[in-house]
């Protein structure tokens, strides 16, 4: 079975404002708006609704409580860049919930497996039973 695509979120649905670096920069940061302020509202999206709730379900930062996804993009000095940087890191978290986990089967343990680890508690019982008190064998 092929790996599914992954899902890229369409600008249409995610509001992205400029704004002010901050940090070093010189004069440049001071009067460029360079950054990226990146909102996506999650349930208002045209996710389907196992990743939506996948998402939701994260316990990141960047997720408020009212279920919208916060990114800040400062890294270059183009706003075009930080735009684009925005949403590959919004589409890189959204597709690592894309693929839903495996269901873990429980197994029990095997006979050999069972025998090894009595066969430790046996030599760790015997190595703290010398450590008592020396007796005198007389």
């Amino acid at each position: 079975m092929a790996p599914p695509l992954p899902l890229q979120v369409s600008e249409d649905e995610v509001e992205i404002t400029a704004m002010r670096a901050q940090g070093a920069g010189g004069q440049n940061v001071n009067k460029v708006s360079s950054a990226v302020h990146l909102r996506f509202d999650v349930a208002a999206s045209s996710l389907p609704e196992d990743v939506k709730e996948r998402l939701l379900a994260l316990r990141d930062t960047r997720i408020t409580q009212e279920g919208v996804v916060v990114i800040k993009a400062q890294q270059y000095r183009s706003q075009e860049q930080n735009r684009t940087d925005a949403l590959a890191r919004l589409n890189a978290l959204i597709n690592t919930v894309a693929v839903p986990p495996r269901v873990r089967r429980a197994t029990k343990p095997t006979y050999g497996s069972k025998q090894r680890r009595l066969e430790g508690k046996t030599q760790r019982s015997e190595t703290k039973a010398l450590r008592g008190r020396v007796r005198d064998g007389s």
